[in-house]
């Protein structure tokens, strides 16, 4: 039999916890732990309305301690299998046509900074004040997501682009992180930093042609996939992390 109001508060405690923490509760649950000492031992800020809900329900359609302990338990096997599962979606900026329903890119760029909790990093060739992705990069930086923004130079670009410094467009994010491609000159005279993606907690990765700019995001005709789960997501974020371990990627301060 369906218990929609214990089933609803179970997801949202594990929402609340994340996926290892809720291994936590499933386990205190099936000790039989009451209220007071599940709520003690899982003491968060955010976390202890959510846990006394998923009680309040476990009482009002009479759900042994035990039982809600397994429910908890396959609901994140579950979660953790979907989250291991690869897709892979292209997303289109510009004209639309009937076969091919266009999602813009500036729409999955901030859907990628909402959905990243404990890292965000991404790269970029030009970079404008846009502010869509700024609002999403600051409410990112609240809720404590460390954000790191690898942009070309105007010195590294050697005249290919103009106006202000690309990394100003963020100067006004707080926490956020610029890096830049510290290249030597002689070497690569010709070579520019010119990937544009972003990886969220590594497992959502966007990939595309579109630089952080609104023309880019908005205006122009622009290619991109979108992978969530799988390899491809950490496997980009670990490339960048190596990049900037190695002294390549170096801290750019305005």
């Amino acid at each position: 039999m369906s218990r929609h109001e214990f089933e609803a508060a179970a997801e949202a405690a594990v929402t609340a916890l994340g996926l290892s923490r809720a291994k936590d509760l499933a386990g205190l649950l099936a000790q039989r732990r009451t209220r007071e000492r599940v709520l003690t031992e899982l003491a968060t800020p955010g976390v202890s309305d959510a846990v006394a809900r998923l009680y309040d329900a476990m009482a009002t359609e009479s759900v042994p301690l035990v039982e809600a302990g397994a429910y908890v338990r396959g609901y994140v096997a579950a979660m953790l299998r979907a989250r291991d599962m690869v897709h892979v979606r292209t997303v289109w900026s510009g004209p639309s046509t009937p076969a091919v329903p266009v999602r813009a890119t500036a729409q999955v760029l901030v859907e990628v900074i909402n959905e990243a909790h404990d890292e965000l990093l991404a790269m970029t060739y030009a970079a404008r004040p846009y502010p869509a992705l700024r609002r999403a990069l600051t409410e990112a930086a609240a809720r404590g997501v460390q954000t790191h923004v690898v942009v070309e130079t105007l010195a590294g670009a050697r005249g290919l682009l103009s106006g202000r410094e690309p990394a100003e467009a963020f100067a006004s994010v707080p926490g956020l992180r610029l890096w830049h491609w510290a290249r030597d000159s002689a070497e690569h005279v010709h070579s520019r930093q010119h990937a544009k993606l972003a990886v969220a907690d590594r497992r959502t990765l966007f990939l595309g042609s579109a630089n952080l700019t609104e023309s880019a995001a908005r205006r122009n005709i622009e290619a991109g996939v979108l992978v969530t789960g799988g390899e491809a997501p950490r496997r980009a974020a670990e490339h960048i992390v190596e990049l900037q371990r190695l002294g390549i990627f170096k801290p750019f301060r305005l």
